[in-house]
């Protein structure tokens, strides 16, 4: 195991309203990964926001490029997360 990480990742496609928050905090959740999940305004995309062991998050993000049966994923973007924000568990957000 590697060192820690905090990412921010988007993800593009048909993710919103198949599942796909449930589906990325159930897989972090198991992967003992804290952060949140929350759908964009812009009604196309979803934001992961996720702290823990480097191989960890990388397969957060390998099951995000996938997502559950229903999504279409187009395109996901990966970028460090430079919020001050500890992370306790990993949550969906609704805001």
């Amino acid at each position: 195991m590697r060192g820690r990480v905090k990412l921010r990742i988007v993800v593009r496609g048909i993710v919103q309203g198949v599942g796909f928050r449930s589906f990325i905090r159930r897989h972090a959740t198991a992967l003992g990964l804290t952060g949140y999940v929350r759908n964009l305004p812009d009604g196309e995309s979803v934001e992961i926001v996720v702290s823990g062991p480097e191989d960890s998050v990388n397969e957060l993000i390998r099951l995000a490029k996938k997502g559950p049966p229903a999504a279409v994923v187009d395109n996901v973007e990966v970028e460090p997360y430079e919020g001050a924000e500890d992370f306790v568990d990993f949550s969906i957000r609704y805001d």
